[in-house]
């Protein structure tokens, strides 16, 4: 696309300079007695213009033709007018397509021809030409490296911006491989834990079959839910907005006592108060941080209980702890989900260790808060904790 609106431009100016070197020597013919303007020389007028078009596949063809039309119109003795003016045009533009050395040495080359010609001819007026010409050279050839050091610079923020436009393409991709990576893991280790326990009720008690089916289906069409909203946003006709909040962890963690995890959520402080302090994207980091490390405990540890605390608050930072009673890690290498935890966290400025518990593993994470009138609310609101989930037992089959 930049190639073709230069090539238009291009050819608009080689046309008015067709235009200017037509018109303007045959006015200049008209004042200059003796002076004659054949077919040869209307051809070599438009030649020198035809020649601009090769700027860009063979700048030194189109300087060194240009200079020799024109210094073959002025030797064949045809009436003097602006016919140098493609020459200057392509002076100008080899410069600027970095043909600098070739534009120097031919600008040299004419001066010291200019001033061989007012030496020979020996009359002080043609020396002062002589000088005018050398001056309007050196002017012409300025003016090209001007117009490359400007093209230079255009180049170089388009580049810039390209790759702006690529690294935030980039990082779009990547939340929304994240985003794919959550769902898909939290919902498939869910409902493969409620598919194990009703397989067990089956045999045990049937009655209880029916419950853990539609939990099933209710997960099944949550998951379906979300992965057509991330669809809808890799068709761009949706916006990526998961929604995800600290609302959202009650059904998360109920989903993992449906499943036979003895699961908790408690809150060290004021729940709206420390919405306020993380905003909308680092809700949803928390959620999302929360939700790998309960599917990690569902589908690695072989835990039978994860306590989910958030808080306490203080120095504008959230604390966040995800604790199994599980195996917990043993060497194993970082999966998929904990990378994609560590570069969310490092995304909003916070940070994730694991730590061994002897048994379990621990998920302790730090958010940072907003350094507003909220976060100082927030800090105040840690006042103790308030328990919003408790333990419920279940029957649970391990999973693999």
């Amino acid at each position: 696309m930049t190639g073709a609106r230069r090539r238009r431009p291009m050819a608009a100016v080689a046309v008015l300079a067709a235009v200017i070197q037509l018109a303007g020597t045959h006015f200049a013919a008209s004042r200059q007695p003796g002076s004659h303007l054949d077919w040869l020389g209307y051809l070599l007028l438009l030649a020198g213009p035809a020649l601009l078009l090769l700027w860009r596949r063979a700048p030194e063809v189109m300087l060194a033709g240009a200079v020799a039309v024109a210094a073959g119109y002025l030797a064949l003795g045809y009436p003097w007018g602006p016919v140098p003016l493609s020459m200057a045009l392509a002076l100008v533009l080899a410069t600027a397509r970095r043909r600098r050395v070739f534009s120097w040495s031919v600008a040299g080359a004419l001066v010291v021809a200019a001033f061989a010609w007012a030496a020979v001819h020996g009359g002080e007026l043609d020396l002062v030409r002589a000088a005018a010409v050398s001056a309007w050279l050196v002017i012409m050839v300025l003016l090209g490296e001007g117009l490359r050091l400007r093209w230079e610079r255009s180049a170089e923020r388009r580049a810039r911006a390209q790759a702006a436009r690529q690294r935030a393409e980039d990082e779009y991709r990547l939340a929304l491989a994240r985003d794919i990576h959550d769902v898909v893991a939290h919902s498939l280790s869910m409902i493969n834990v409620r598919a194990s326990v009703a397989l067990h009720l089956a045999d045990r008690d049937p009655g209880e079959l029916r419950p853990a089916l539609e939990a099933i289906k209710s997960a099944s069409k949550e998951s379906l839910e979300q992965v057509r909203e991330l669809l809808g946003v890799l068709r761009q006709d949706a916006p990526r907005q998961p929604g995800l909040t600290l609302d959202s962890l009650p059904a998360l963690v109920e989903d993992a006592r449906q499943g036979g995890l003895d699961a908790t959520l408690k809150y060290d402080g004021d729940p709206s108060a420390l919405r306020a302090g993380l905003g909308p994207e680092r809700e949803a980091v928390l959620y999302r941080v929360v939700q790998e490390a309960v599917v990690n405990a569902v589908r690695h540890s072989g835990a039978a209980a994860v306590a989910v605390r958030i808080g306490p608050a203080a120095g504008g930072v959230l604390a966040v702890a995800i604790d199994d009673d599980g195996t917990g890690r043993q060497g194993a290498p970082e999966g998929n989900g904990l990378r994609g935890m560590h570069e969310r966290l490092a995304g909003i400025g916070g940070s994730v260790d694991l730590v061994e518990l002897h048994p379990g593993l621990g998920v302790h994470a730090t958010i940072p808060l907003d350094a507003a009138p909220g976060s100082a609310e927030t800090g105040s609101a840690v006042r103790g904790p308030a328990e919003t989930g408790t333990a419920a037992e279940s029957t649970r089959e391990d999973t693999p």
